[in-house]
């Protein structure tokens, strides 16, 4: 297993995180010595938050109050979440919010798990398929740097559902960005105003720590040196980039 602990404390030192990673991994069964969840949830998103103090495993009875995310898990349904799933499009139909034909475009998980297991990434006990972090958009900038150099490619930016940020990630094997949505910013205290969404494949997650934290040391110097040229260019200089490198090592 990899050094997940160790990729956790590298991601939250080098971007200067204030939540922890949390981890997701989707099992056919109830991986041994991992609780399940007991208690109430609004929402699938909100095991995001509670997963960042302890692990847990839940089932998709434990999704029942979310059909959208029970439907973007491929979870099993209930007819009354299926009741409910259907009277949720129809009012997101009658918004213009979710059309009907932008139902086929939601990511919806290729496999079918029958446990989702959540926990802070630097004690998951299992392998996760996905790693969440909770990030302004300084922090999105490192980390979409990052995936154009491991993936040769940029991520996409998704919006409503939050939830679908998962099954993107999971079927592509390729990070996402995701705005999040109205619910997931009702449901979630800390999905402020500043705050999104960064999901990374599980399997990469070393990878984009050691990028990362290469990344946020250059854009640390980098930024030093753009403050620099500013402010003589303001104060009537023109600088070349060698006299600007210079002003920087004797700053």
């Amino acid at each position: 297993m990899l050094n997940y602990r160790e990729a956790a404390q590298s991601l939250t030192d080098s971007l200067k995180l204030t939540q922890p990673p949390v981890a997701v991994s989707l099992n056919g069964s109830l991986p041994p010595g991992v609780a399940e969840w007991t208690g109430h949830s609004p929402a699938g998103c909100r095991f995001w938050q509670e997963a960042g103090t302890r692990v847990f495993a839940t089932s998709a009875s434990d999704h029942n109050l979310c059909s959208i995310g029970l439907y973007t898990h491929n979870l099993e349904m209930t007819d009354a979440a299926g009741k409910d799933l259907g009277d949720a499009l129809k009012v997101f139909n009658d918004l213009g919010y979710v059309r009907e034909q932008d139902v086929p475009q939601i990511p919806v998980l290729a496999s079918k798990p029958k446990y989702v297991v959540y926990g802070p990434l630097a004690e998951i006990p299992v392998t996760p398929d996905v790693v969440l972090l909770f990030v302004r958009a300084d922090q999105t900038l490192i980390l979409s740097e990052a995936s154009q150099q491991i993936e040769s490619g940029l991520p996409p930016a998704m919006g409503r559902p939050a939830c679908a940020v998962i099954p993107q990630v999971m079927n592509s094997g390729r990070s996402a960005l995701s705005l999040g949505c109205c619910g997931a910013r009702a449901y979630l205290d800390i999905m402020t105003d500043d705050v999104a969404l960064y999901a990374v494949p599980g399997a990469a997650v070393e990878a984009f720590a050691e990028r990362v934290a290469a990344l946020a040391k250059a854009n640390g110097i980098l930024t030093k040196f753009h403050q620099i040229r500013r402010r003589d260019v303001e104060a009537g200089g023109n600088p070349t980039v060698q006299e600007s490198l210079a002003a920087l090592m004797s700053a």
